[in-house]
């Protein structure tokens, strides 16, 4: 089992961001190995929404359905992996503050039946992807 924290500052609202991290259809325009989401379910967004993605880690291609287990607009939003070789549950955490807006994320997954590497590896090689992303976003956000 891997947990992974990152967090970064960015100078815009925050409900700005939230509703562009909340886009899962987003997801490949900031995360790297990203290559596609679609929602599975209709609008609007909330506890129960359903989506699915198709991303590239250490060259294998992993494709997961997602859903919504826990949603507070404009802060919070947390997904689990119903179906998928790499279970997966991400936390985003969207808090204003004086001088723009903290993002967090928090990745836990069980690689276990998918990556036959050390844990303590492959909990790096997560953290610096999670943190590249970020990174990304904020470039994206405009800061």
């Amino acid at each position: 089992m891997i947990k992974v924290n990152v967090s970064v500052n960015i100078n815009k609202p925050h409900q700005e961001i939230f509703a562009y991290i909340a886009n899962f259809e987003n997801n490949p325009k900031w995360q790297g190995g990203m290559l596609e989401a679609t929602f599975t379910s209709d609008g609007p967004l909330q506890k129960g929404s359903t989506y699915e993605q198709v991303a590239t880690f250490l060259g294998k291609k992993i494709y997961t359905s997602f859903e919504v287990i826990q949603f507070e607009k404009d802060h919070l939003i947390k997904i689990n992996s119903v179906e998928s070789s790499f279970p997966i549950t991400v936390t985003r955490i969207v808090e204003p503050k004086a001088a723009g807006t903290k993002v967090s994320a928090i990745v836990e997954g069980d690689a276990s039946k998918f990556f036959k590497v050390a844990e303590g590896l492959l909990k790096a090689m997560v953290k610096h992807s999670v943190t590249s992303d970020y990174k990304r976003l904020k470039k994206l956000m405009g800061n």
